[in-house]
């Protein structure tokens, strides 16, 4: 991008912009200020997503892209039951083209944050000869009882799980809805022991919240709500090894108390979007139950390759 677009660039991000009164100074200069909470700690959170890997552009259209660039970071707010603020976005641009491309991706990128009431604070623009990358950096903090985090499940509480799973990449990868205000709902209800949200699939993330919980799981898969997507696939798995294993569904994976999870399965508090029991943590071990028989749980999802 040369000097004069990227000028033109910054000068009509800034009329598109949404003015937010915690942030008295946006993008324009050296860095934004962001107003805080006195009593908040900071939340933040990183992804990038690059074509080719992340996403088809000619496929997908960059303003859904830059809509899915902002979810998959609200996404990670949402599994700390946290409260969205300000973003930093960075774009690396293909030369050509990239003007056009860079007001599509804009406008996904604020249609989403808005929706969620978050600032796009600032970042940085370049170009290369390579194929378009996105990183996002979102700031944000947490509800009333403070983060949720990973690490403290407990033997005994219920495992349970929004929405439905598997089959992501028939278009539920580029068009979710991250689980804020669901987010924020469980824990002012319920006294949630553990949260992650489901970005590389069901097994593997489940055995990321038991490591740093020091504890095991057994899954029930007759209860493993599973997306009409995932009978929708065209290959060897099975639908729920699609559910178990397909990555980019953003629903929440969380655990609490048994009494409280019946409770909460009862009332179904969450407009539109069901909560079912999978399962429940143990001491040790992972495992899946299925007809009667109980055998390991593999970590089964996606894992980012390289040497």
């Amino acid at each position: 991008m040369g000097d004069k677009a990227e000028l033109e660039f910054i000068s009509w991000l800034r009329t598109q912009t949404t003015p937010k009164p915690w942030v008295p100074i946006g993008p324009g200069d050296d860095t934004a200020v962001v107003n805080w909470p006195n009593d908040k700690p900071c939340l933040a959170t990183s992804d990038m997503l690059l074509e080719g890997s992340c996403f088809i552009l000619a496929d997908a259209g960059a303003e859904r892209i830059g809509r899915k660039a902002m979810n998959v970071n609200l996404s990670d707010i949402a599994a700390m039951a946290g409260i969205p603020r300000a973003a930093l976005v960075s774009l690396a641009l293909p030369r050509n083209g990239g003007k056009q491309l860079t007001e599509q991706l804009f406008n996904g990128l604020n249609h989403a944050a808005n929706l969620f009431d978050t600032a796009i604070v600032g970042g940085d623009t370049n170009s290369w000869n390579g194929p378009l990358a996105i990183s996002i950096t979102l700031l944000g903090y947490p509800g009333p009882k403070g983060p949720i985090l990973r690490s403290t499940a407990k033997p005994g509480d219920a495992i349970l799980v929004t929405g439905l799973l598997g089959g992501s990449i028939l278009g539920k990868h580029l068009d979710f809805t991250p689980r804020i205000a669901e987010a924020q709902l469980l824990s002012q209800l319920t006294n949630l022991t553990s949260m992650i949200d489901l970005s590389d699939g069901l097994a593997l993330d489940l055995h990321r919240l038991c490591a740093e919980s020091k504890c095991g799981a057994i899954l029930f898969a007759d209860q493993i709500p599973i997306a009409e997507a995932a009978f929708q696939m065209k290959d060897k798995k099975t639908p729920l090894q699609h559910a178990l294993s397909d990555g980019e569904d953003f629903e929440l994976l969380f655990s609490l108390p048994a009494f409280e999870a019946q409770r909460l399965l009862k009332d179904q508090p969450l407009k539109g979007l069901r909560i079912t029991q999978i399962g429940e943590i143990t001491k040790d071990g992972l495992f899946m139950e299925e007809k009667g028989r109980k055998s390991p749980l593999e970590a089964l999802g996606y894992i980012h390759q390289f040497d």
